[in-house]
């Protein structure tokens, strides 16, 4: 361990340090660049939002100038009107007060004001436009209004409230009415000017117009209306309590936040809702009215543009040193790339030897797996063949069941035909030929007859080719019947069949169906007679369960025990006695079924005997 230490080049220990301490100083440039590139940007954006808000400061002005301007002059037109000024003079005159009343009426209208009406010198209306409303201003005391005061005292007023009567807010004009130098009264016109907040709206940002005492009258935010930039002094309470200029509103601080301030006009600050981050507030003083314009603009996108120059920035601060980084790394990985194409190499020869290996194992077992494949095909041809084989073994066996009544059926036509043969031939003889005919007709039911049995036998002895089609149930269960009726007749079996609806078809080859239904009414017979029944009776019943169709074979027999069910459809299990069966009915027929998409299932009805029910899908 001393020896391995002692190896330890002192110019790599020192090293560390040098490059932590360069690594901290580019670090530090890098984070000072950025800020300055986020304080340049959020001063670019800035200046284009201050360049705006004075051309929207300027717009404001002259259009709230605009509006008021062309109401300035109708005041002082009331003074040439000869009524108006006979009114003030006679002011019990209940008729002329009717003709002024009308005639303010007729001229708000046109001139598009809120209301007009004309005041004495004790401050009392003496007519008014609105004199048809039940809140007319006929009547009322005004004198402590300031524009009414200023008036009286022979100055034209200005002034924007919130009406005492309505709770109208609007601006009003009001100036003197002389006659002859002396002043009788003063005429005044409301004009609404809520209209500029909705321009104001539209056009975004947020703009305010306040009074001399920063009360906020109109506003673009109608959260803000009827709030103060600051809190009022107590003067200034008392007086817009005594003039009642706002009425009913409480004037509570609007609550602007100051951040920054930037010029005597120009500043960052915070606000309330529905404003959600800094705002620039630039403010335009309209000297005639002693009001101040205020519009806000909103700083949350210019600060997004500065953190966009910012990150502009670390990103190209970080290209510059991974650029740097990679003409350091690429002559050190020149070199490690060469010893990499090398050790490829060798690599790449031991991966060729291997490959060579794994193919010549993989063609081997390639060959035996295609031997395999072609023994397996061979087995599954065989085995197919012998299912056909073994399902031809049991139609021959039903078959061979069936011999000794096909005999007797067949044994029976023919005593008849060589009889009625002899008959009609002496018949013919004796000129008798209606009786002869009579007989030839009977000859050739019999032998139709004959035909219909050996014609059955013969269809039902063919190989199937398995292909399914729509087969009607109630001719595939006659079919089946006609092979094993003798017997029933035999063994005075009662017979009874049902097949709802009569147009019932199952998707099958209705020669298998056949071969199945044969083997369940044989073992049906079969067990009835083994047990020696008193009462035989064989039920086919055929309907459809959804998609499906379900025959049901019921014979009133012994029934099927629990230790015999597990193994009915085993090949080669029988409960018959020796030489009466090989086993092999309900296999083939549960094989038959099943190739065919369905079920062949066994159950003990609560009547007793048993039910095979033949399950196949339904064809239309």
């Amino acid at each position: 361990m001393p020896a391995a230490a002692s190896t330890v080049n002192p110019q790599q220990t020192g090293r560390w340090p040098r490059r932590l301490g360069l690594s901290l100083m580019l670090l530090l440039v890098c984070a000072a660049l950025a800020a300055v590139a986020y304080r340049y940007a959020e001063d670019a954006a800035i200046d284009r939002l201050r360049l705006s808000g004075a051309q929207r400061l300027d717009t404001y002005a002259a259009g709230l100038e605009h509006l008021l301007s062309k109401y300035d002059f109708l005041p002082g037109t009331f003074e040439l009107n000869k009524d108006v000024i006979a009114l003030l003079r006679q002011p019990g005159d209940e008729a002329l007060r009717r003709d002024v009343n009308i005639y303010l009426e007729r001229v708000n209208r046109l001139a598009g004001s809120t209301s007009i009406y004309i005041v004495n010198l004790k401050g009392v209306t003496q007519a008014a436009s609105n004199w048809r409303a039940p809140d007319s201003y006929v009547g009322d005391y005004i004198a402590f209004r300031p524009y009414i005061r200023e008036a009286l005292r022979g100055m034209p007023g200005g002034f924007y409230g919130v009406g005492t009567t309505r709770g109208e807010p609007g601006y009003y004009f009001a100036r003197g009415i002389y006659h002859e130098g002396r002043m009788l009264g003063v005429a005044t016109v409301k004009v609404n000017i809520e209209s500029l907040e909705a321009s104001w709206a539209e056009a975004g940002g947020k703009a305010l117009l306040t009074d001399a005492h920063g009360v906020v009258f109109l506003s673009s935010v109608p959260e803000w209306k009827y709030r103060t930039l600051a809190p009022l002094t107590p003067a200034a309470r008392q007086e817009l309590e005594q003039s009642r200029q706002y009425f009913s509103h409480a004037l509570t601080p609007l609550g602007l936040r100051e951040v920054r301030a930037l010029d005597a006009r120009a500043r960052i600050v915070t606000g309330p809702p529905p404003a959600t981050g800094p705002m620039l507030s630039q403010s335009r003083g309209l000297v005639t009215r002693n009001w101040q314009m205020v519009y806000l603009s909103d700083l949350v996108p210019a600060r997004a543009s500065a953190r966009a120059a910012a990150l502009l920035t670390v990103l190209s601060e970080a290209l510059a040193v991974m650029l740097v980084l990679y003409a350091r790394q690429r002559h050190r990985l020149g070199r490690q790339r060469q010893r990499a194409r090398e050790d490829l190499q060798r690599a790449y020869d031991q991966l060729e030897n291997l490959v060579a290996d794994r193919t010549a194992s993989l063609e081997q077992i390639t060959r035996e797996l295609r031997d395999e494949n072609a023994v397996r095909r061979q087995a599954e041809e065989q085995l197919r063949k012998a299912q056909s084989e073994l399902v031809q073994a049991g139609k021959m066996a039903v078959l061979g069941q069936l011999s000794a009544g096909i005999t007797h059926e067949l044994n029976q036509p023919l005593t008849a035909l060589r009889t009625m043969a002899d008959n009609a031939r002496v018949l013919i003889e004796r000129g008798r030929h209606a009786d002869a005919s009579a007989n030839l007709a009977t000859i050739s039911q019999l032998v139709e007859r004959m035909g219909q049995l050996t014609g059955q036998l013969r269809q039902f002895a063919r190989k199937s080719d398995t292909r399914p089609s729509a087969v009607p149930v109630a001719d595939a269960v006659t079919a089946a019947l006609f092979l094993v009726e003798r017997r029933i007749a035999q063994e005075r079996v009662g017979f009874r069949m049902a097949t709802h609806p009569r147009d019932l078809y199952a998707l099958c080859d209705s020669n298998r169906l056949q071969q199945v239904l044969v083997n369940l009414f044989s073992n049906a017979l079969d067990a009835m007679e083994m047990a020696g029944s008193v009462s035989r009776q064989l039920v086919v019943e055929a309907g459809r369960e959804g998609a499906r169709v379900l025959i049901a074979v019921t014979d009133s027999g012994p029934g099927i025990p629990e230790d015999v069910r597990a193994h009915l459809f085993e090949p080669f299990f029988t409960t018959k006695p020796q030489g009466k069966g090989l086993g092999l009915g309900l296999a083939i027929s549960e094989q038959i079924v099943r190739e065919s998409g369905g079920r062949l299932r066994a159950e003990s009805p609560p009547e007793g005997g048993a039910r095979f029910i033949i399950d196949l899908p339904r064809a239309e």
